[in-house]
């Protein structure tokens, strides 16, 4: 018998295995805990294509229902068109049925504000506080209100993205792309997002079925049926996405995958090209955006994990550009949110403008080599672990934003532990791959030592 892992809350929402941690009572309770503090507006409803996001809809509508808010039902939707639609439609809030990247057993709830952001830590504790409480403001029968059925309520998105881009510029390139949708939301809109800029596209992956036919995390390890494809197909790319679309990895040509990083790196070149500005991007993002920042003579603002801490950073610096080394491209001018769709339109008014191939353009930025690892580690130990590790680095450069960061001359380790499942990760950077490798074995098997000591 599995032990049972626990509910993990956290600034980013709430996720937990579907049945064990995470039931339809949770989900009504958040939902009522959300309704109670947000006020009896109008709240947009959305999910990512599990299977279990039917079961837990029905649980938040119920919540909201009951605290008098009128829930928007929009469907299968990317999170990042539903943080786009609260603004724009000006609700009150939104509750978002997705667990991102987690596998398919798990699920959660996000919870966004009338800005169409994520609620900021401090926002996040008053709601939690109304949740541990349980004082719910519910309403008596007469108050309760109808649920509204929003249909291609994505398009309003699509159009505000194709509106910040050179489409006839793209359009004469004439790219041949294979696109990989991770049985994911993302698939509902990509389709006509691709049409609109003129690409010849190989959809995979695209089926709502409720099943993920590969991981849905958009890792190399998880892209080899793309990386097949992009070459079967003669593409001059491949696109893929996560689960719930706010992130995007890349192919080139070749069939290679690129890393998460040269995402967020190639979209910052781009846009600062064209304006200058500061840039705002997560501790574990690579090291070549500082060498962007010092090309166009702007200043880089690093903050801890988490979209919202990011958009928190470029709202206050007033970034032209920024977001997560994962993949999740942040282009205000879109939206302040990860957004695979506008990552895609960056990526491809670049490739249009320069004639370049996608690896030729990726030649073009100092050469980094960085390894994502995990160690499976109970939550409870895994803070103990990093603390720990920390006092051994103490007269290092180190930062302790968040976990902690032992930054070097040319190189960089950041161990962390997650706010989303029981882990301890690993991020290691730096000129030399075999140089990487090394940090990423030297500081796994400390990481192990001092867990097996805590443990006893």
């Amino acid at each position: 018998m599995r032990k049972q892992l626990p509910l993990k809350i956290s600034v980013s929402g709430v996720r937990g295995i579907v049945g064990e941690s995470l039931t339809p009572q949770i989900a009504t309770r958040f939902a009522s805990a959300f309704g109670t503090y947000i006020g009896q507006g109008q709240i947009l409803v959305g999910q990512d294509s599990r299977p279990s996001g039917v079961m837990l809809k029905k649980a938040v509508l119920s919540g909201l229902l009951a605290t008098g808010c009128q829930p928007i039902e929009v469907g299968i939707l990317p999170i990042p068109t539903i943080l786009f639609l609260t603004k724009e439609k000006q609700a009150a809030g939104a509750v978002v049925i997705t667990a991102s990247h987690n596998p398919l057993d798990w699920n959660g709830l996000k919870f966004i504000g009338p800005e169409g952001l994520y609620l900021k830590a401090s926002q996040v504790e008053e709601f939690l506080d109304i949740f541990h409480q349980g004082e719910f403001t519910f309403v008596k029968a007469d108050r309760i209100k109808p649920v509204i059925q929003e249909k291609k309520a994505g398009e309003l998105h699509l159009q505000k993205i194709l509106n910040r881009l050179k489409v006839k510029t793209i359009k004469n390139r004439k790219f041949r792309v294979v696109a990989d949708c991770a049985n994911g939301a993302g698939a509902i809109l990509l389709p006509q997002f691709l049409q609109e800029l003129g690409c010849e596209v190989l959809f995979i992956n695209t089926e709502i079925t409720g099943s993920f036919a590969h991981q849905s995390e958009p890792t190399p390890e998880n892209l080899k049926e793309l990386c097949r494809k992009v070459k079967e197909f003669k593409a001059d790319l491949g696109l893929a996405q996560d689960a719930d679309a706010d992130r995007l990895a890349l192919v080139d040509e070749k069939g290679r995958t690129l890393g998460e990083d040269l995402t967020l790196t190639l979209a910052v070149a781009h846009v600062l090209s064209k304006k200058k500005g500061p840039v705002a991007v997560n501790l574990s993002a690579s090291m070549v955006i500082e060498d962007l920042a010092r090309k166009y003579q702007v200043p880089v603002f690093r903050t801890k994990i988490g979209e919202s801490n990011v958009v928190e950073k470029m709202l206050e610096t007033k970034a032209v550009i920024g977001g997560e080394g994962n993949g999740g491209v942040i282009w205000p001018e879109v939206h302040p949110c990860r957004d695979s769709f506008a990552a895609a339109g960056l990526v491809l008014e670049f490739l249009a403008e320069s004639g370049k191939t996608l690896s030729e353009l990726a030649q073009g930025f100092p050469k980094y080599y960085m390894i994502k690892d995990k160690l499976s580690c109970p939550s409870e130990l895994a803070f103990r672990a990093v603390l720990e590790l920390r006092h051994r680095y103490e007269k290092e450069t180190i930062s302790t934003l968040d976990g902690l960061k032992i930054i070097r001359e040319d190189s960089w380790v950041h161990l962390r532990p997650s706010n989303t499942e029981p882990i301890i990760r690993l991020i290691a950077e730096s000129k030399s791959a075999a140089r990487t490798r090394t940090l990423i074995r030297s500081f796994k098997k400390e990481l192990v030592d001092i867990i097996k000591k805590l443990s006893l």
